[in-house]
């Protein structure tokens, strides 16, 4: 239960900081080239980190599917569940080159995408060896 709490902790978080960066600092604040830069990967970065613990949190909740989801191998391996999820971001990143969702693409939101997935993997896993031992 300590890997459950620390994951709702991290996905809450994670979410927070997406909406304040979006939300408030991108649009009100002048920003100069660096910090802009940043403030434009820091959603894909996060949001990527913050996958492998909202899979988690939510596959072992006790009211979806008794929480005993993660007993299935291929709910369990977080790397299968990382590529999978970086498969659908590079996917959700190129369909964004259709002038039809008036979104921009960027190489940069797929490879810190890709940097959050692998700090997140590491991450979890670390935490849930942690966690094992406790």
């Amino acid at each position: 239960m300590v890997l459950r709490a620390h994951s709702k902790r991290i996905v809450i978080t994670g979410i927070l900081v997406i909406w304040i960066v979006k939300f408030f600092i991108r649009p009100y604040l002048q920003l100069d080239e660096t910090t802009r830069f940043i403030a434009g990967i820091a959603p894909n970065l996060i949001g990527s980190f913050v996958v492998p613990f909202a899979a988690y949190w939510l596959l072992t909740h006790a009211d979806f599917f008794n929480g005993s989801l993660l007993r299935f191998p291929f709910f369990s391996d977080m790397r299968i569940l990382c590529l999978l999820s970086f498969f659908l971001v590079t996917i959700n990143e190129y369909l964004q080159l259709v002038p039809f969702f008036r979104r921009t693409f960027d190489y940069f939101d797929i490879a810190f995408s890709a940097v959050g997935f692998v700090l997140s993997y590491y991450s979890f896993n670390s935490l849930q060896r942690r966690s094992a031992i406790l």
